[in-house]
């Protein structure tokens, strides 16, 4: 089974929560409005927190002090991938960031391999806002945050 792991980074700003989301890059993601936590895929030989650490600076670019990290939970999504998610609050600035590339070919069966960004672009999101762009999958991740952090019941 895939393991994939990923930090979920907020903001609490007075009483309201903010979340960090990137919108997936690619030639199948450009026209959907589908927003995601930064995650990817865990080694064999790799600890879930170095996955998540290493996964979130590939895919925004910038180096981010995580050192309140925490559990969050585990869930196996619709893809039958496990992913582990962390939690953190920190300040990353979503003008300057950047992702790592990924080479496909586009339009399939044509032969031609393009480049593409994982990410494509970034955001601060109230956290209603963000369950509204977020995969579905990732959802209960929000909520999950919000009960933690905001001590809702």
């Amino acid at each position: 089974m895939k393991k994939s792991v990923g930090i979920l980074l907020y903001q609490k700003r007075g009483d309201e929560l903010f979340i960090f989301l990137a919108h997936m890059g690619g030639p199948y993601w450009k026209d959907i409005p589908v927003w995601s936590i930064l995650k990817g895929e865990r080694t064999k030989d790799e600890k879930a927190l170095d996955t998540a650490i290493r996964e979130f600076q590939e895919e925004c670019g910038q180096k981010v002090n995580f050192s309140n990290i925490q559990y969050l939970h585990t869930e196996k999504q619709k893809s039958r991938k496990l992913v582990t998610f962390f939690c953190a609050e920190g300040e990353v600035d979503p003008k300057i960031c950047h992702s790592n590339t990924f080479f496909k070919e586009y339009p399939k069966g044509s032969g031609q391999i393009q480049e593409f960004e994982e990410m494509d672009q970034y955001g601060w999101f109230p956290i209603e806002e963000a369950k509204k762009r977020i995969l579905s999958g990732q959802r209960k991740s929000l909520m999950k945050l919000e009960k933690k952090v905001l001590k809702k019941e």
